[in-house]
């Protein structure tokens, strides 16, 4: 997509302002301008979903399916920040290593902030249901093996034991556990464990999610029509509802990236950094158009604000055109509800 450079915006703005292209003085209305400039670019940005620069449809993302918190720091040492945080589920123990491993076909869950992971194996921060004793554990450092057939088996003691399971009756998933025996040298504190279908904000090796815009089970808009997710947002993130299968992984969001402001605090009429195409110009007569009502010069303000609006318009009827606002932006209710287009 095209772009021009700062340095081109900046000069454009001030010769509209009737410098001859720079400001003179301290510096201090060059300061001015550029805060303009940023309020503006969010303006901008914010008037629509669905900006195709700003737009990532339809991407892989995991679902925490665990959160675990409440741990503080255990006698002789700390390890409640590798315990504490979010969990996901990886899959089913497939029974490779016998008793030395998790119970056949129970969830393995991991914490993605913590640790290794290849395509052999994993080693992480761990929740899973030992085979041996029959109750969940959560290690730290544990290994995840997994096969050439996508097939996966805890291999059990390898970390460090930090929490197990010390209900009688062993329950089924680790947040339905009641009490929780610590290894009081590593943690401390009551462990809370809260079931999720959550997909947060934030994902290692992918763009920071700005906006939510919709959530399909699978790959969406391509060939055929993929479940889409009810959600609502709250500061962690997305939670989905009635999920399909809670042995579901990931899922595929439809989102708008994190608004960035640009960073130029000097050497404004020099600077290269990339100005969208699409902004430039409202960017410079919006801007051009609050310098004026500074200087109390209100209907020139007015006037030019007009012109502003006018170049915004005209980049958000192109979004119309290409049918965004009609599939992307926009879902269809039929009997099967919620079906992609």
């Amino acid at each position: 997509m095209q772009t021009r450079t700062y340095k081109d915006l900046f000069r454009l703005i001030t010769s509209m302002i009737g410098t001859g292209g720079e400001l003179p003085g301290s510096g201090t209305e060059d300061t001015q301008v550029a805060d303009f400039i940023n309020r503006r670019f969010q303006q901008a940005f914010d008037q629509s979903p669905v900006w195709p620069r700003y737009f990532v449809n339809s991407e892989a993302r995991d679902i925490i399916s665990l959160i675990i918190s409440g741990l503080g720091a255990g006698s002789s040492s700390d390890v409640s920040a590798k315990i504490n945080g979010n969990y996901i589920l990886f899959g089913q123990e497939s029974g490779a290593n016998g008793a030395g491993g998790a119970v056949v076909g129970t969830n393995i869950y991991y914490n993605p902030a913590q640790g290794t992971k290849d395509a052999t194996t994993i080693n992480s921060t761990i929740i899973y249901k030992r085979s041996s004793t029959n109750r969940w554990e959560i290690e730290d450092g544990t290994d995840i093996n997994i096969a050439a057939d996508g097939s996966i088996s805890v291999d059990a003691g390898t970390g460090s034991t930090v929490l197990f399971e010390a209900d009688t009756n062993k329950k089924d998933n680790p947040s339905e556990v009641v009490t929780w025996t610590l290894t009081a040298a590593l943690v401390s504190g009551t462990p809370l464990v809260v079931d999720e279908q959550l997909i947060p904000y934030a994902q290692t090796g992918k763009d920071t999610v700005g906006d939510f815009n919709r959530i399909h089970r699978k790959k969406a808009f391509l060939n055929n029509s993929a479940l889409e997710y009810e959600f609502f947002v709250d500061f962690n993130g997305a939670n989905i509802l009635n999920i399909a299968s809670t042995t579901d992984n990931e899922a595929f969001v439809s989102y708008k990236k994190q608004f960035t402001p640009f960073t130029v605090t000097t050497d404004f009429y020099n600077s290269t950094v990339e100005v969208p195409g699409e902004f430039f110009n409202f960017i410079a007569h919006a801007v051009y158009a609050d310098f004026l009502r500074v200087q109390n010069r209100q209907q020139e303000a007015i006037a030019e604000e007009q012109v502003a609006q006018t170049y915004l318009a005209l980049e958000l009827e192109k979004i119309d055109i290409r049918s965004n606002n009609n599939t992307i932006n926009k879902r269809f209710s039929t009997y099967v509800n919620r079906q992609s287009r």
